[in-house]
């Protein structure tokens, strides 16, 4: 319950604070604070796995740049001073006032604004790029990727890191981006690896990243001829331009540089329908429209939408509209 509620406070303080993570236990902070480097940690004396002295001593160890907050309900003198050994910022005891807590985080925003920005880029923040610049290249996003290179130029210059570092990080960056690219099956040559020479001055190595995302993009542009905006606007509109034709899930995945399998689950997922259920729906859509008007015959219309055999035709209409195509047009009031 005072976990609950300190995170309640926390949210209702005024204090900018981008995200909250809650753990159980020691053990579970420490984790987390390994995945998402935070600025703040608070955390209990008393708990079970890990317990709280135990935590600040850990992350004394990793000598992170987080500030701690000790809560207890014990005013004991010598859990302070361990704390403060620790590098702990600040001691509360229960029960926390909302005022206490507000003039606390005022002071732990105050001296992270003297401290500067982290030394440490952590894998959530790594994670939240890597998909951003995954959408912008897979969606052949010129403007967005451009905007993204830009962004996230100035996010790395802010980071407390020497030119090695970044370097380093840029090629275990894009090796991911690769490797999540991979994933989506897109059948374009991926140079997995960026090699840049140690030393090498980091706009240099900046440059060359940049200009292989582009590069990356510019691939898959050229394999979807140019054309393609989201890949399953251009399945329904290549459908569409093909209703006469035996238009197989495996063609439409090729035109878009995708692996038949991946275009299937990505195309039930976004329609609701499977493949052929969509391309059946639209031929008969197109076969309804031609039925309306007297001049088509039924077995033209049945070419038109892609039917060699009329009787195939015929089962599928009614399959779909309840009856068949000549009792459709005698609803309509023509004559077949």
């Amino acid at each position: 319950m005072i976990l609950k509620g300190l995170t309640v406070f926390i949210r209702q303080s005024g204090v900018p604070v981008s995200s909250i993570r809650e753990a159980a236990n020691g053990a579970e902070a420490l984790e987390a604070v390994r995945e998402e480097l935070p600025d703040f940690v608070f955390t209990d004396i008393r708990m079970p796995v890990m317990d709280g002295l135990a935590l600040c001593e850990k992350l004394a160890e990793m000598d992170v740049p987080v500030q701690t907050v000790v809560i207890s309900g014990y005013d004991d003198f010598t859990y302070a001073q361990t704390c403060m050994s620790y590098g702990v910022r600040e001691y509360l005891l229960k029960p926390i006032g909302k005022r206490q807590l507000h003039d606390t985080l005022g002071r732990l925003v105050q001296r992270a604004s003297k401290l500067g920005r982290s030394a440490y880029l952590s894998v959530a923040k790594i994670d939240e790029w890597l998909e951003r610049f995954d959408q912008a290249i897979y969606y052949v996003d010129r403007v967005q990727a451009q905007e993204l290179l830009q962004s996230w130029a100035d996010e790395i210059s802010a980071y407390r890191l020497h030119d090695s570092e970044k370097t380093e990080m840029l090629e275990e960056f894009y090796a991911l981006l690769m490797k999540k690219l991979k994933a989506r099956d897109v059948h374009i040559p991926l140079a997995e690896c960026l090699h840049l020479e140690r030393g090498l001055p980091f706009a240099d190595a900046w440059s060359r990243f940049g200009d292989s995302v582009g590069q990356t993009l510019e691939s898959l542009h050229r394999r979807r001829k140019g054309k393609l905006k989201d890949p399953i606007e251009e399945a329904k509109a290549y459908i569409e331009r093909n209703l006469a034709s035996e238009v197989s899930l495996e063609e439409v995945a090729d035109l878009l540089g995708l692996h038949p399998n991946y275009f299937s689950v990505m195309f039930k997922q976004t329609t609701g329908e499977t493949f052929v259920q969509y391309r059946t729906k639209r031929r008969m859509e197109y076969a309804k429209r031609m039925l309306g008007e007297e001049r088509h015959r039924i077995t033209d219309i049945s070419y038109a939408v892609g039917y060699a055999d009329h009787s195939n035709f015929t089962k599928t209409f009614k399959k779909y509209e309840g009856i068949s195509p000549s009792e459709y047009r005698q609803k309509l009031g023509i004559s077949s």
